[in-house]
């Protein structure tokens, strides 16, 4: 059974979206080369709790911060360290926000000073596949569309796209049901309908190949070919009239 929430409980989930959304911009607007992951993260925790909220990743199943940073290869779940992020760096920040008792995620990629064409490239591409993602949340269309429509884009470029993990559910919990691929799956799966509330995040690979290795640390998820990465997120409501992208 898929979680239905309620239109009061959409609107607390809207203030915390709203909450979380101006926080990762801040700490977005904080990178600079010579900036650490351990000092983003800190920033990230302090907007968090000043915001009202509490993070919802520190201690979720032993993940030890607030923020997630993944630098360049490394695709999600990257812990934050004291290397200097360097000029060039492309950098994706994940967080997550407790509000009233309910959960919002969101996370976006950021170059750091001048990045590559083939960067700026990557980065572009994995954004618009975000936004043609949110297109398809609609009643009655299915969550496989969501997937699809990914796919559909992406692949004209050569991309990979990450398999192995996949976007979901969230509002009462961190993760919930339903799974969300970020590839065509070849069935449909679940239709959508008003009150759902998913976190849709294209993860993508620019050297072609879908394949991911975890880390020694068992949280930094990086591209097999370690070719850069790029990771984009929302988290949406279904509504009568379509999508509500809550985390802005």
């Amino acid at each position: 059974m898929l979680d239905k929430k309620s239109p009061s409980e959409i609107k607390i989930l809207q203030i915390g979206g709203h909450k979380l959304a101006a926080v990762l911009h801040k700490v977005a607007e904080a990178i600079k080369p010579g900036i650490s992951g351990i000092e983003l993260d800190a920033l990230a925790e302090k907007l968090i709790i000043k915001a009202g909220g509490q993070p919802a990743f520190k201690d979720y199943q032993g993940f030890p911060n607030a923020l997630c940073v993944s630098v360049n290869d490394t695709i999600v779940h990257g812990i934050p360290n004291d290397i200097p992020i360097k000029e060039g760096d492309i950098v994706g920040l994940d967080l997550g926000l407790r509000y009233k008792g309910f959960y919002t995620d969101m996370a976006v990629t950021v170059g750091v000073g001048r990045i590559s064409a083939e960067a700026e490239k990557l980065l572009y591409a994995t954004k618009k596949a975000l936004d043609i993602a949110i297109s398809q949340v609609k009643p009655g269309n299915y969550i496989s569309d969501i997937g699809r429509a990914i796919e559909e884009f992406i692949k004209p470029y050569g991309y990979g796209i990450v398999r192995d993990l996949s976007g979901h559910g969230v509002g009462r919990e961190v993760h919930e049901e339903p799974t969300i691929p970020n590839f065509n799956p070849s069935r449909q799966i679940a239709q959508m309908f008003p009150g759902l509330v998913i976190a849709i995040e294209p993860m993508i690979i620019m050297g072609g190949s879908h394949r991911v290795i975890t880390s020694d640390n068992r949280w930094d998820v990086k591209s097999h070919d370690e070719s850069l990465t790029a990771h984009f997120e929302h988290t949406v409501a279904v509504t009568d009239k379509g999508a509500l992208i809550i985390t802005q």
